[in-house]
């Protein structure tokens, strides 16, 4: 009888992200080339820091991934792996960890973007950008039997995150010293 092949290995981050920050920076340097309008220092370390910012997200959401295809790969069906039952299921430490991960998402949005400055629209983006991980989350756990799982409470606690950093932002440019110092961080 012939005995089938599994295949075991992790994906570490680098190998993804560093070749993502060097064309990142690569669009950066020459989208400020074919800009019209120039961008100052402080606007320049807002892109970099946001970009920084990106790839630790990426980092802990979705590395390592475990590589495992084969024979005993992926005894789960996917569908048990996705936790649908919102709050009733919540690991606090994880949901205030996600929490904080999307908080800084929602202070860089007024400074990237001048015209989205409305609650919704914050909880949107950052809903948007909470279902796209859970997503990918997903078929990285179909395709390739990552040990991630998708789960609602998730998309809550991201969401929260990122209306909370917003209105940290909103409640700080209120105070008029800062606003004016803070305006030249706006792109």
């Amino acid at each position: 009888m012939e005995e089938s092949m599994s295949i075991m290995f992790a994906i570490q981050s680098w190998y993804v992200l560093v070749p993502v920050s060097i064309l990142g920076l690569i669009w950066l340097f020459s989208g400020a080339k074919r800009q019209k309008r120039k961008i100052n220092l402080a606007q320049f370390a807002v892109l970099i820091s946001f970009g920084i910012y990106l790839l630790c997200v990426i980092h802990l959401v979705f590395f390592p991934i475990d590589v495992n295809i084969g024979r005993y790969a992926n005894q789960t069906p996917w569908y048990m792996t996705i936790n649908f039952i919102p709050i009733l299921t919540i690991d606090l430490t994880t949901f205030l960890l996600n929490v904080l991960m999307l908080i800084p998402f929602g202070m860089y949005v007024p400074f990237l973007n001048q015209t989205t400055t409305s609650f919704k629209r914050i909880a949107k983006l950052g809903f948007m950008l909470s279902l796209s991980f859970e997503l990918l989350q997903l078929l990285i756990r179909v395709s390739l039997g990552s040990g991630r799982s998708s789960d609602i409470n998730d998309l809550l606690a991201n969401t929260a995150g990122a209306i909370i950093g917003f209105l940290i932002v909103k409640t700080v440019c209120k105070i008029s010293p800062l606003k004016n110092m803070l305006k030249q961080f706006q792109l």
